[in-house]
């Protein structure tokens, strides 16, 4: 698609046909950013998306257009991705039917709470708004349109020849054009139509003057209705198909299977396991899921406190926030498999709900809804399972860490790995690329961005490519970008991962934080552990086990140092190279 939009013919900007609106060619360019995101997302609107943007080629074009090597590789791959979808949609229904088979002839009335449940709501709002914005952006570009044709009504018209085309110092296309004696000038976006020695259509009305060709600029708003139509359709169509999948959840009588679920430990989706998968090995299926509660009509029924609010309802529900917040984060303990009830057909796409105590002593099950659609638990690079995001944050025991540690004389040193390094010269390349960019257009205002910038960019590569840990007899040496810092032992009280780095907390100054180590995320998806859970696990070791310690002081050449400083003067340096340059 983007080959053929770059190879494709693009229509001149004449007098008999201006470059001004043109919203059915907007309406296209809509469809064309969605259709990507609908076969990735929502196979049945891509199916539309597809045909739509092949019909638009031929209308414009006709069947010649195929002749165009481009437009044949656009048709190959709208092919390819028809048949693609299609085939998805059928390996969907292939799962319901299994899902029906394993549920058997016994069916079930979705339970009260999740009957009241509400699907999209949150889409519709959000499209609702953008496609207010495109909205408002569509009718500033019609005011500015309408009012170009109200003053060229009553302007005079002229024919003049183009006898220069130059740069402004805004770098800006500039044509020069000779009518009756006198010369104009015009911005033009496209200088490629309008070559020197040809002849164009004007209106003068006083100081006001105007191509015909290209008779005004609104990019800028055309680029709002653009962006807000395409996220804005892309909402609307999420919460129409989330709002359809749920009424007809909620028709009749549904099949039921008896699962384990577990709460994913980074965003949240409820991961689906086998009834008989006692040990969580193999998920089926994830989805999102959100809690669903039944309409209380009897206030009375309720032990309130003056804001209307449960005192105990409020406390818990703090409780469990605080509970959900520390296992999103890697904090808290790794959410247990629990037994539920599945109500609905589970495949691709579909629409569930479960019943589930939240935990073993709970004394009632709890109603979730998905608030997405359901989706295979397909091993692979982008769809880790639970299985790998177990791994995350420091999960063994102490006594199983101290088991693998043995006693060292000299001190224990942990510095950057690999993985790390790796993601510091990705950044100085950045830096010297972000450097190079912001210099090259002269002194403006976008100089601001390095002052910004460069800053925290030195200091997370200087972090990335050498930072060092070191445990001596008395404590911890932590090197950093910019210095080394001492952490006795007796004054720390908790050492964790906090994303891609650690975090020494201390009993009265603030943390000792140093990031980034490595790359968590990467380094996980691709089978390895990340080295910042091994550091944080073995300092966590040493901290609860003094008799693990090394036995004698570090030395300085074994403290690290930080290499902040000469980044600097390598920056300015790189700067000053770029300036002198130009």
């Amino acid at each position: 698609m983007v080959w053929e939009l770059e190879a494709g013919p693009v229509p001149a900007c004449t007098s008999a046909e201006p470059c001004g609106t043109d919203w059915l060619g907007l309406g296209a360019a809509v469809v064309l950013l969605l259709t990507p995101y609908w076969v990735w997302r929502q196979p049945r609107p891509a199916l539309v998306g597809l045909a739509a943007g092949l019909t638009a080629l031929v209308v414009e074009e006709g069947f010649t257009a195929f002749e165009r090597p481009s437009a044949l590789a656009y048709l190959a791959a709208v092919a390819f991705s028809a048949a693609g979808l299609v085939h998805r949609l059928a390996a969907a229904g292939r799962q319901g039917s299994l899902a029906l088979e394993a549920a058997g002839p016994v069916a079930q009335p979705l339970p009260d709470a999740a009957r009241t449940f509400r699907r999209g709501r949150l889409s519709f709002v959000l499209a609702a708004l953008l496609l207010a914005v495109a909205g408002f952006g569509y009718w500033q570009a019609q005011q500015v349109a309408d009012a170009y044709e109200e003053r060229a009504a009553s302007a005079t018209h002229l024919s003049g020849r183009v006898t220069a085309l130059d740069r402004s110092d805004e770098d800006v296309d500039v044509l020069t054009v000779t009518a009756e004696g006198r010369t104009h000038r015009f911005e033009t976006a496209f200088p490629e139509d309008f070559p020197v020695g040809t002849r164009v259509d004007i209106v003068v009305d006083g100081d006001w003057k105007a191509l015909v060709a290209e008779p005004y600029d609104i990019f800028g708003w055309e680029l709002m209705v653009l962006g807000g139509s395409v996220v804005g359709l892309a909402s609307f169509v999420n919460g129409a198909a989330g709002r359809a999948r749920s009424r007809r959840l909620r028709r009749g009588p549904l099949p039921v299977l008896h699962v384990l679920v577990r709460e994913g430990e980074e965003d949240g989706r409820t991961w689906v396991f086998a009834a008989d998968d006692r040990e969580g090995s193999r998920p089926i299926l994830h989805f999102h899921s959100l809690y669903a509660f039944e309409d209380e009509d009897d206030p009375d029924e309720f032990d309130t406190d003056e804001d209307g609010l449960g005192a105990d309802d409020d406390s818990a529900a703090a409780v469990e926030l605080g509970r959900l917040t520390e296992i999103l984060r890697g904090e808290g303990p790794t959410p247990p498999l629990r037994e539920a009830v599945l109500y609905g057909v589970p495949y691709a796409g579909a629409e569930v709900a479960f019943v589930a105590r939240d935990d073993a002593d709970a004394p009632e099950v709890e109603v979730e809804c998905s608030v997405s659609a359901v989706r295979p638990a397909v091993p692979g690079l982008l769809e880790p399972g639970p299985r790998r995001r177990e791994r995350k944050g420091p999960r063994r025991s102490v006594d199983e860490v101290a088991a693998g540690l043995t006693v060292t004389a000299g001190p224990r040193t942990w510095r950057a790995h690999g993985f790390s390094r790796a993601v510091g010269l990705g950044l100085l390349l950045v830096q010297g690329g972000g450097i190079w960019a912001v210099l090259d257009e002269g002194p403006s205002w976008t100089w601001l961005f390095l002052v910004a910038g460069v800053p925290w960019l030195v200091t997370v590569v200087a972090t990335a490519l050498t930072w060092r840990i070191t445990a001596d007899h008395e404590g911890l040496w932590v090197t950093g970008a910019w210095r080394v810092r001492r952490v006795p032992w007796d004054v720390i009280t908790s050492v964790r991962q906090s994303d891609d780095g650690i975090s020494i907390g201390r009993a009265k100054d603030s943390a000792v934080e140093m990031a980034p180590m490595g790359w968590a995320w990467v380094e996980r998806r691709l089978g390895h552990e990340p080295g910042v859970e091994r550091v944080v696990e073995e300092v966590r070791a040493l901290l609860l086990r003094p008799e693990l310690r090394p036995l004698e002081e570090a030395p300085a050449g074994r403290q690290g140092m930080p290499v902040g400083p000469p980044l600097v003067a390598l920056a300015v340096l790189w700067g000053a190279a770029v300036l002198l340059l130009m």
